[in-house]
């Protein structure tokens, strides 16, 4: 399915379903957001990363407008639709001042409920060791987007996992990665205990030799 979206990059991955506050200050983007409110259409937040567009994007609705400012700006709350890819680029629009572009939409190839158990379980592990507290919802799909920002992925993995199409190999992908840190971090936690203890008094059990 194709179509054309006005595009609003930047160096940040946006994923369907998430909520997304942006304050809006260049006159090109003032422009994109308020045709957007007016027309009641969508756009394009396609990532800027490597000093490039690779391609891949999130469309975006503005869900409401939290406030205008006497000057212009705008602080919006926009919530993310689906995953596109440009085929098209036009930079900037024919009498516009924003960039736009003739894009796919990619269709899930799957969409299972629930979260992969093991991946529960390393997700726990994860916020046990860091000692924070994510809320999630394993039951509301696609389970995938509401931890990837959650998950110490670097810019370039949180867009790898963009481009992955199956929700079954995006929680994969992200059980691939705690499988590889949760190790070191682990060690980590033991080292900087071993850190705290030098220097106290122990309580030794003798060695029988």
């Amino acid at each position: 399915m194709e179509r054309f979206l006005p595009l609003f990059p930047l160096a940040l991955v946006a994923y369907p379903t998430e909520n997304l506050n942006l304050h809006i200050f260049e006159p090109r983007y003032r422009q994109l957001i308020t045709e957007c409110i007016e027309e009641k259409k969508t756009f394009g937040i396609p990532t800027f990363i490597g000093n490039k567009l690779p391609g891949y994007g999130t469309e975006m609705e503005v869900v409401r407008l939290a406030k205008l400012h006497e000057d212009g700006r705008m602080d919006i709350k926009t919530r993310g639709i689906r995953v596109f890819r440009i085929r098209m680029l036009q930079n900037p629009v024919a009498g516009k001042l924003y960039s736009g572009g003739e894009v796919d939409f990619f269709e899930e190839q799957d969409l299972p409920q629930g979260a992969i158990p093991e991946l529960l379980f390393q997700l726990d592990r994860l916020y046990t060791l860091l000692q924070t507290k994510v809320d999630f919802n394993p039951d509301v799909a696609p389970f995938s987007y509401q931890i990837a920002h959650k998950i110490g992925l670097s810019q370039e993995e949180e867009y790898h996992l963009l481009t992955i199409r199956s929700e079954v190999e995006r929680q994969q992908y992200i059980l691939r990665h705690l499988n590889k840190v949760l190790p070191v971090m682990s060690e980590m936690e033991r080292t900087k205990e071993r850190i705290r203890m030098n220097g106290h008094f122990k309580n030794l059990d003798p060695l029988n030799f």
